[in-house]
């Protein structure tokens, strides 16, 4: 199972997550999401349990509580739907419009 963590102290690591996690069974896996510019936590995060039942447990438990001086959101995780891009790369159907096309003003 998949889980979101989140309202994480921006100082903890990603070990740290994932010994926080043990405590209720086997962890696959403990990532904690970096922003790509300045290098730091967001703040929240992914633990993946493979015992569904573990996983339940510690979300359970551990949803609402504090940790490193923060009361953390635990739950389990829904993949979001592919996100379609705003962008239109070779679309012939462009409505609407806009902007500076010379041509209009002929």
């Amino acid at each position: 199972m998949n889980i979101y963590v989140g309202s994480l102290n921006f100082k903890m690591n990603e070990g740290q997550l994932k010994e926080l996690f043990e405590e209720y069974g086997e962890v696959t896996s403990a990532k904690i999401i970096i922003d790509k510019y300045s290098g730091k936590s967001k703040g929240f995060g992914f633990v993946e349990m493979p015992n569904d039942a573990e996983a339940k447990k510690a979300i359970e438990e551990l949803n609402g509580s504090e940790i490193q001086g923060r009361k953390i959101i635990v739950n389990e995780s829904i993949e979001r739907p592919e996100r379609k891009s705003n962008f239109r790369s070779g679309d012939n159907d462009r409505r609407g419009g806009g902007g500076n096309r010379r041509d209009n003003y002929r």
